[in-house]
């Protein structure tokens, strides 16, 4: 054995994440991790509200999961932990269940959300093996926006009663919102309150001191004042005893593999969310540092932390987008931050949780109600307006109806917009008529009939690969070209830059093109096209050996030989 051969052995048990480690980043990651440990512990208990689990649920979602995703993962900054998005599509999901006896914050809501993390992580897992990280891809940008903002309208508008000290309403979303409305006259005063303070802390300390987690300066603030006042006396609803200690660790209580396709549903929507979140949010944070990211290896990692959460008593997990901008804020550089974190979480669940017993669940409810906030993006929704006003009404209707129909109908919706969005951009792509400018460079104009790129010449651009569903289409606007030109068509040059495949039927339509041409006196010369592409048509016959065809491999070529020919057939 040679001498490399251990040293490199001994290499691969570093996690990906961490090698290559400067020991100058020490005391920023563990800086950076204090600060996440500060930020999480109020915004995971937060998430419990909105997944409807105990307290302590949200604690446990940032210790082991968090390590294993340390251990297996490949981004350097993503945080891996409890999230708002999905924390909503598990709570709706559950509910939709109908299971008899299934409330939520019981021992048997906990149970099935563990399963549905253990089923979550398998599909990662799957996911991984099949290479099947490009799924995250298959949720645009816009639809994306337009989720999040229904999960942040549905989140923020479900705290509200909490926040009032009133009951919540039943029956849809509209429902439940006339119901609060009613019942504004019964709120108590000092709930409001302490919900008032809340919000105004994070606000203040979000405008003013933006490196002081506003949220916790709230639940101690909130905490000492309740305590002060004896606010559970005095009518005020608080979280009571929270249970201290370890996470339990083993397979969830009540549930087993009989139950797996029940939850399939649930944990597929948290599955295609995840990787959307977590790819896009690795690859930002990677792309801005130079950071190189596998994002299959992630799938693994993240695969690793849900079947963590599985295993110890809580609900799914994923990559947080605000916790990792606050771990690059804070000059993070690698996953040591993320163990700081939570190792100090560990810490808290096991000696410090009595300290919650007297915080008004209206505190829970403001920190819940600015993190819904935080996820309307009016300001994206804006700019898709402006953008592509298509795309801007898809994000509105997903939105609409995650918080009126369902999160999880809302992202069925959200993959079925996003997949047709694909295909519609593949059947009717950009095309346009090139023209050569005044300073010899191409200008590329819409293809509508009556442009031509000279008198008696047509240079057609296709932006899309030409497949069975296109093909109809292509050759339809080359003969609106051709029949709309100013001047009587003599020359038509297909540009093949942008065409990256052609299947047989898209063969058989431009052979039928060509000869079509061809009947009708005009030149047809195929420009630009790399070896496959011409290899296709080579086989389809419509280049070669008995086509009347051109080939030609620079554009410049093309537009020459038109020139050339010109006078001929004048």
């Amino acid at each position: 054995m040679s001498a490399g051969r251990p040293y490199a052995a001994a290499m691969n048990l570093i996690p990906v994440s961490m090698r290559g480690y400067d020991r100058s980043w020490l005391g920023r990651d563990v800086i950076a991790g204090v600060t996440l440990a500060a930020v999480a512990i109020p915004e995971v208990m937060g998430y419990t509200s909105i997944a409807q689990t105990p307290i302590q649920t949200g604690l446990y979602t940032v210790i082991f999961p968090t390590l294993l995703f340390v251990l297996l993962g490949s981004s350097r900054l993503l945080v891996v932990g409890a999230d708002s998005a999905t924390a909503a599509v598990l709570a709706a999901g559950l509910a939709g269940l109908g299971i008899a006896g299934l409330t939520p914050n019981s021992a048997e809501w906990v149970a099935w959300c563990s399963l549905t993390a253990l089923v979550c992580g398998g599909l990662l897992l799957v996911a991984r093996l099949l290479k099947l990280g490009f799924i995250g891809d298959f949720l645009s940008t816009s639809v994306l926006v337009g989720f999040l903002t229904g999960v942040g309208i549905q989140v923020l508008s479900g705290q509200i009663p909490d926040m009032l000290g009133v009951t919540k309403g039943s029956g849809n979303w509209f429902q439940q919102q006339w119901e609060m409305i009613k019942s504004i006259p019964d709120a108590n005063l000092t709930t409001v309150g302490f919900a008032a303070l809340t919000i105004g802390l994070i606000v203040l300390f979000k405008r003013f001191l933006p490196s002081v987690p506003g949220a916790l300066v709230a639940v101690v603030a909130c905490i000492t004042i309740s305590t002060a006042i004896d606010a559970s006396g005095n009518g005020v609803a608080t979280i009571g005893a929270v249970p201290a200690g370890l996470p339990p660790v083993g397979l969830p209580q009540g549930v087993g593999l009989s139950d797996v396709a029940t939850v399939l549903p649930t944990a597929f929507a948290c599955f295609v969310l995840i990787i959307a979140q977590s790819a896009a949010t690795s690859r930002s944070f990677a792309a801005k540092h130079g950071d190189r990211t596998d994002v299959n290896r992630d799938i693994v990692g993240l695969s690793g932390a849900n079947i963590a959460a599985g295993l110890t008593g809580t609900f799914v997990v994923n990559g947080s987008p605000t916790k990792t901008q606050i771990l690059d804020q804070q000059h993070g550089r690698t996953q040591v931050a993320n163990a700081t974190m939570a190792v100090i979480v560990l810490l808290f669940a096991v000696f410090f949780t009595g300290l919650l017993t007297n915080m008004p669940k209206a505190t829970l409810a403001g920190i819940v109600f600015m993190i819904g906030y935080s996820l309307l993006d009016a300001l994206g929704l804006r700019t898709i307006k402006r953008e592509r006003y298509s795309e801007f009404l898809i994000a509105c209707l997903t939105g609409f109806v995650v918080f009126a129909v369902g999160v999880e109908q809302g992202i069925v919706l959200a993959i079925v917009a996003s997949v047709i969005e694909i295909i519609r951009r593949a059947y009717a792509p950009k095309d346009f008529v090139i023209q050569q400018g005044g300073d010899g460079a191409p200008r590329y104009l819409p293809a509508t009939p009556g442009t031509q790129s000279e008198p008696g010449l047509v240079i057609f651009r296709f932006d899309a690969e030409l497949f069975y569903a296109n093909a109809g289409r292509f050759v339809d606007d080359v003969k609106a070209l051709v029949d709309g030109a100013p001047d009587p068509v003599r020359w038509v040059l297909i540009d093949a830059s942008a065409l990256v495949d052609v299947d047989y039927s898209a063969g058989l339509q431009l052979k039928g093109l060509a000869e079509f041409l061809d009947a009708r006196s005009v030149t047809v010369g195929l420009v630009r096209g790399d070896d496959a592409v011409a290899g296709a048509l080579h086989t389809y016959e419509v280049i070669g050996t008995g086509s009347r065809v051109l080939v030609f491999p620079r554009l410049e070529d093309g537009m020459s030989a038109y020139r050339a020919d010109r006078p001929v057939k004048s």
